[in-house]
């Protein structure tokens, strides 16, 4: 699979240049950025082939098969339903896009071009999200009670693209939008928006938010997210249930140091899991899904789900969901 980068955005080297070198299933053959200087700069430092002068003219490259979309998150639907349009498979960085709606838009597109669109939520696809999924799904802890997911981590860089209004910025985008999905996978269900607080580094500009949820079973939740807080950094999981309790140190990054603890009555225990890096995990789901059918655990069809809650958190806290970059 010969895959196209859209841009030479930071995050490239982590998510997919250094997970594809081990990677038989896939060739990084080119890249277009908005400053072509920057993507001649970028191809030649990580060894990619081919630049291209623009995105459209990497799209229009019969010779690319699938495009990795790490675009500022306002752009994420107008460059993955432009990939589509083309025939290419994407691979889209979170959030999908800046709203529900134009997520609905996107798995539409997706659906009728038979294509695969995944949403690069990595820490899914690493086993120790797995092992979790698997102690609830057991049973051996109780119904589940009570969800806590936290991502907050400082970024005082305030002219970042993440604190842009035009862009689709904000830490419920950057940051929540981990924290939903996470307790949306832990809860087995999507919830409903009970109440949200944010902490605003302008007017429509959330540096932190927190939000209580509510499952279909009846288990609540709160989520909280941050960019720059009194919260400075927490990434982590708390699930409370009727014979136990998780809680998960890290599962965002578990490449680094990461724990996970388990309560099974009066009983304790700790698990800790292989550093491969979990953007290696995702590279892998991504080729199986191209090139041999296999389903996704973020398709679509989950992103519309988590881009709805992301959608009532900002109502819920007095401000508007986001909208596409024009």
């Amino acid at each position: 699979m010969r895959i196209g980068v859209l841009g030479a955005a930071g995050i490239v080297p982590e998510a997919l240049l250094k997970p594809a070198r081990e990677n038989p299933d896939v060739d990084i053959a080119a890249i277009a950025a908005r400053d072509i200087s920057r993507a001649h700069e970028f191809a030649t430092k990580h060894r990619i082939p081919e630049v291209h002068a623009t995105y459209e003219e990497l799209l229009a490259d019969p010779s690319i098969d699938a495009v990795y979309n790490p675009t500022p998150n306002g752009l994420h639907g107008r460059w993955t339903l432009a990939a589509l349009a083309a025939g290419k498979h994407v691979l889209c960085e979170k959030p999908f896009t800046a709203n529900a709606s134009e997520a609905r838009l996107v798995a539409d597109a997706a659906e009728a071009a038979g294509l695969v669109v995944m949403e690069a939520f990595h820490y899914r696809y690493h086993p120790f999200t797995r092992r979790m999924e698997e102690l609830l799904a057991s049973g051996e802890l109780g119904e589940v009670q009570h969800i806590e997911t936290a991502v907050c981590f400082p970024l005082p860089r305030f002219k970042d693209i993440r604190y842009n209004p035009s862009l689709a910025g904000g830490a419920t985008m950057d940051a929540g939008c981990y924290a939903v999905h996470m307790a949306r996978v832990l809860g087995g269900a999507t919830p409903t928006v009970v109440d949200a607080r944010a902490k605003l580094r302008s007017p429509e500009i959330d540096r932190a938010m927190t939000a209580s949820l509510r499952f279909p079973s009846g288990a609540t939740g709160r989520v909280r997210a941050s960019l720059w807080s009194s919260d400075v950094l927490r990434i982590s999981a708390r699930v409370v249930c009727r014979g136990g309790e998780l809680r998960a140190i890290n599962p965002l990054s578990p490449q680094f140091w990461h724990r996970l603890s388990i309560r099974r009555g009066d009983s304790r225990s700790v698990e800790r899991f292989s550093h491969r890096p979990s953007y290696a995990h995702q590279l892998e789901a991504f080729a199986d899904a191209v090139l041999r059918d296999v389903p996704s655990l973020t398709p679509p069809s989950d992103a519309i789900e988590t881009m709805t809650v992301v959608d009532a958190i900002y109502e819920a806290a007095g401000l508007r969901p986001r909208v596409p970059t024009s």
